[in-house]
């Protein structure tokens, strides 16, 4: 019998495309308290595949620590949660050069505590290996600070291609829901599931499950037969809901071309938000809208100006920091070569003294010699007088 041949079926991700997908931080700023950093985990779950999951801050990192790792990790977006004595904030900014975009969260849940109000909890699969869909609502306004919003909301996930994109990473959606009396914002997170329609309950379980529980009935057709109720999946097989499959789709008997009713099971965390201001810069820079404060022509005028120059007054100081830098390391380079050519010298003296002590020895040496040879012709002459 013939060797089974493996054959390659991953297909190398494009390089090009892989850089163009936005990847995020999302981080904590000073000390929140435990429901926040819970929060905060939640997020970065929302965020997963393109986030830094496991992310560890440090007391002493600052804002700028994260923007220079980001450059390295071609990271572009930044989620900072801090908390004040007037509430939670969010601050949503772009990397490296902003807008930054900060948000009052007025109220919130966390995920555990969304789940634990369903009476028949999903528990999270594979769905967080493919990045979420993006649903805008009712974010039509024509005001520019509104269409900047929704455009920050959705440069946080990749763009959808229509074209080449797979039924199958269609696994989680995410809703931002405007509402326009109070400009509030509201995040949800569903997971996406699809269910069999046009059956009655007994026959669904069936479908989807390989043995049914039939501990309550003499036989199938009691089971098959029974009276059916309203749940939450039966009303959910409206014409609304229902769609056809226009390729395979994850689950059993979900096949092409099959009709399928959608449902959507919550995820977790809740948010209830306000915008507060946008920023020109990654959290600083020109103040663009701010829903507290509303400045005339001419203090906005003196804003731009008093922002150029403290600009021009920081790139003077930044070259003259440059020009001391160089200077110093130009004095450090002359004193070291000076005190290489000192230990030269000193070398040479050495060898010099060394040289100078050894020719004194010999001379010594032929002194010694001399001497004893003078003695013995005395000692002769004075044998001959004998």
């Amino acid at each position: 019998m013939a060797k089974r041949r493996k054959k390659r079926t991953h297909v190398k991700p494009d390089e090009a495309a892989v850089a163009k997908v936005p990847k995020s931080f999302v981080i904590k700023s000073g000390i929140v308290g435990r429901s926040v950093a819970g929060l905060v985990r939640d997020v970065r779950r929302v965020m997963e595949p393109n986030t830094a999951a496991k992310l560890r801050e440090r007391k002493g990192n600052k804002l700028k620590d994260f923007v220079h790792v980001a450059a390295q990790l071609s990271v572009t977006h930044l989620l900072v949660f801090s908390k004040t004595p007037a509430g939670v904030n969010l601050r949503i900014g772009r990397i490296p050069r902003g807008p930054t975009l900060t948000f009052r969260i007025t109220s919130y849940s966390l995920a555990k505590d969304v789940l634990a109000l369903q009476n028949k909890p999903k528990s999270p699969g594979t769905e967080f290996k493919t990045a979420p869909l993006v649903v805008l609502n009712n974010f039509g306004n024509d005001a520019r600070h509104i269409k900047l919003v929704a455009t920050v909301f959705q440069n946080l996930f990749p763009p959808i291609q229509v074209q080449t994109m797979k039924l199958t990473e269609a696994r989680r959606v995410i809703l931002f829901n405007l509402n326009s009396d109070t400009e509030e914002i509201e995040f949800r997170h569903y997971s996406i599931t699809v269910r069999v329609t046009g059956v009655s309950k007994s026959v669904k379980t069936i479908i989807q499950t390989d043995v049914p529980d039939l501990n309550k009935f003499n036989d199938i057709s009691e089971y098959i037969l029974r009276g059916a109720y309203a749940s939450e999946s039966d009303v959910e097989d409206g014409p609304d809901s229902t769609v056809t499959l226009s390729q395979k789709y994850i689950g059993k008997g979900n096949r092409q071309m099959e009709q399928r009713a959608i449902k959507l099971s919550e995820l977790g965390p809740r948010m209830q938000m306000s915008l507060i201001k946008i920023q020109g810069g990654l959290c600083e820079g020109e103040v663009l809208y701010h829903s507290f404060v509303h400045k005339t022509e001419a203090e906005v005028k003196e804003q731009k100006l008093r922002l150029q120059k403290a600009a021009e007054e920081k790139a003077k100081r930044k070259a003259e920091q440059e020009k001391n830098v160089e200077k110093k390391q130009g004095a450090a380079s002359a004193s070291a070569s000076t005190i290489s050519s000192k230990e030269d010298g000193a070398g040479l003296d050495d060898e010099e003294i060394a040289d100078d002590e050894m020719n004194d020895e010999v001379d010594d040496d032929d002194e010694d010699e001399d001497m004893g040879e003078g003695d013995d012709d005395d000692d002769m002459g004075v044998e001959e007088d004998d």
